[in-house]
């Protein structure tokens, strides 16, 4: 009787459909399969033996010294499966979002022996703004995080000064999530009222109050499915707070004026400027509330943290404004200029900076006197008789607004200081106050 010849190692994983490789505990690759070859466009005799971080990554070093993290030290470390998001290069040498799940191979002893990392290449989002810009230490290590935590069901809490880019996080995670098909719906809570913000949230009955003359379902069961980024939370009134631990707790809603429980299906994420912490000791915030939605805490760097982002950043959003390609790559004095400032309002700061400066240097190059700054690296300082906007308790209101404005000359990062509120709350209302006009 013949005995049948055992299948390769290459042979078997040769019909797995997607880029696969087996990798040592030294980082080198012993075996590729096909589909890997074929979509990074190389021979086996030109990644066998190499490691997988100057093939993936174009790196000398492993991707951890970089501020990512690992999923071969992963395996190594925890003898269990791992799954991130990473940034490689394809064929082209253009950077891709993949994502990878690696897992231990066993000797016969139980020990891990090789690691197999099975490799899925994510859909691009189609909006440029929608992606993370940066490669500064800082950064690297809020995406090492962000790609922990975007494939699980966990509450995120995004914590950072405005202006960071919080929305653009919450993006991220829901993107690279298993729940990226499903909607991502965005509510901000400085924005409206105590009412509004609840029948927003949890939608209402016909005849639940004055003015409801149908049902009408709330962001709650429109996110199903999805994301639900919960911006400003920190605004939300002490009584929905006590709603919104009952829907995380319990996973269902009851739309105001309803007696029926709806189920939803919907991961938080939340975000605010403010020290929570701070609103908890104060009686502001409920402690029980803070520790579920902190689970996952995410503290977002300001742009003085990550300098070495700025020109990057600023090409990314000279891309995206009309005439500011020309512009690009920056001068070196215009390079310096915006390397020297603190930016107090961050990233969004920066692309405010970039859009004026595209507009006074019209057909001109772009120099350093386009770029204009605060003086002091500051805030404007407001007037005295500015108090009771800047440390108002009560919600935004349409008079308020246009006395915030009228009183900055129509500045809206200065207004929003009046307000107390985030340039991006200020935003949404004047849009919405356009949109019912």
């Amino acid at each position: 009787m013949l005995t049948k010849k055992k299948p390769t190692c290459e042979q078997i994983i040769d019909t797995m459909p997607a880029p696969f490789v087996v990798i040592d505990r030294d980082y080198h690759i012993l075996a590729a399969n096909r589909a890997y070859l074929e979509h990074y466009g190389i021979d086996a005799e030109a990644v066998v033996g190499r490691c997988c971080h100057e093939v993936s990554h174009h790196s000398p070093v492993p991707c951890s010294k970089n501020g990512e993290q690992c999923p071969l030290e992963d395996v190594f470390d925890s003898g269990r499966p791992s799954r991130v998001t990473h940034v490689h290069f394809d064929a082209e040498g253009q950077e891709e979002y993949v994502q990878l799940q690696a897992a231990p191979i066993l000797d016969e002893n139980g020990e891990v022996m090789y690691m197999g990392e099975y490799i899925q290449v994510q859909a691009q989002p189609t909006d440029n703004d929608a992606m993370l810009v940066g490669r500064s230490p800082a950064f690297l290590r809020m995406t090492s995080l962000l790609q922990r935590v975007a494939p699980t069901p966990s509450t995120v809490l995004l914590l950072g000064e405005s202006g960071v880019g919080k929305e653009k996080v919450a993006e991220y995670i829901h993107f690279y999530s298993p729940r990226r098909n499903g909607p991502l719906v965005v509510v901000d809570c400085g924005m409206l009222g105590d009412s509004l913000i609840e029948s927003e949230l949890f939608g209402y009955e016909k005849g639940a109050f004055t003015g409801a003359h149908g049902r009408k379902k709330g962001l709650f069961e429109a996110a199903n499915g999805g994301t639900l980024f919960i911006d400003e939370i920190g605004e939300l009134p002490l009584t929905l707070q006590t709603k919104l631990l009952r829907v995380l707790e319990s996973g269902s809603i009851r739309r105001i004026g309803g007696n029926e429980y709806v189920k939803v299906d919907v991961r938080i994420v939340a975000a605010t400027n403010r020290d929570v912490q701070r609103l908890v000791a104060e009686g502001q915030f409920r402690q029980d509330l803070y520790y579920r939605l902190s689970a996952f805490p995410v503290a977002i760097p300001p742009l003085r943290q990550r300098r070495e982002d700025i020109v990057a950043l600023a090409e990314h959003f000279l891309a995206g404004l009309p005439g500011g390609q020309r512009h690009i790559p920056l001068p070196t004095a215009v390079m310096e200029k915006l390397l020297g400032y603190d930016f107090p309002g961050n990233i969004r700061e920066l692309r405010n900076i970039l859009e004026r400066a595209v507009i006074l240097a019209g057909d001109e190059e772009l120099r350093p006197e386009h770029i204009v700054l605060t003086e002091d690296g500051s805030a404007t300082a407001m007037a005295p008789n500015d108090d009771h906007l800047l440390h108002r308790r009560g919600r935004l209101t349409d008079a308020l607004v246009r006395e915030a404005l009228e009183r900055t000359n129509g500045h809206r990062a200065q207004a929003a200081h009046l307000l107390h509120v985030s340039e991006r709350t200020l935003y949404r209302y004047i849009q919405r106050m356009r949109n019912e006009a």
